[in-house]
């Protein structure tokens, strides 16, 4: 038995009955139900390309944030080597004075080496220290060879 034709209904069922239209509804549903092989490359190459300009700013960010951890070390380690120096009247000899004298809790870790052991002392000359028996240490540096973003290196910090 041949159903008329419904308003909207495709072209393509005119004179078709309504078990064959049940079976041609069923595969175009079947077909349709996954998606063809283009349309996953293209969607693949998508990603990949959203995931290969966000890896390097990710990176390049998490190397500004050790930079700038870097920086504050630095700083609070030189005003307590200057704090130390006013306070006692000589420098001290090791980092490790800094923290038995209770100045720091700990020695600070250099973000770019990941240790506490790996900063370079820079110790006074006796003619310039405050106590000439004693020179001890005058500033400290990073133990990095490595380059900044800025492209100097760390150990000129």
């Amino acid at each position: 038995m041949e159903l008329p034709i419904q308003p909207g209904e495709p072209p393509s069922f005119a004179g078709v009955t309504l078990a064959q239209r049940m079976t041609l509804s069923a595969r175009m549903t079947r077909r349709r139900a996954g998606y063809t092989l283009i349309e996953l490359i293209i969607v693949m190459a998508i990603i990949s390309i959203l995931v290969s300009i966000a890896v390097p700013l990710y990176q390049k960010s998490l190397l500004r944030t050790k930079e700038s951890l870097l920086k504050n070390n630095l700083f609070t380690l030189r005003t307590v080597i200057d704090e130390y120096t006013f306070d006692k009247q000589k420098a001290p000899q090791t980092l490790d004075d800094l923290v038995t004298d209770g100045y720091l809790r700990a020695v600070p870790i250099d973000p770019i080496t990941n240790s506490a052991q790996t900063w370079r002392v820079i110790i006074e000359d006796s003619v310039s220290s405050v106590n000439q028996t004693e020179p001890g240490i005058f500033d400290v540096r990073s133990g990095s060879d490595q380059k900044s973003l800025e492209g100097t290196q760390y150990s000129a910090w």
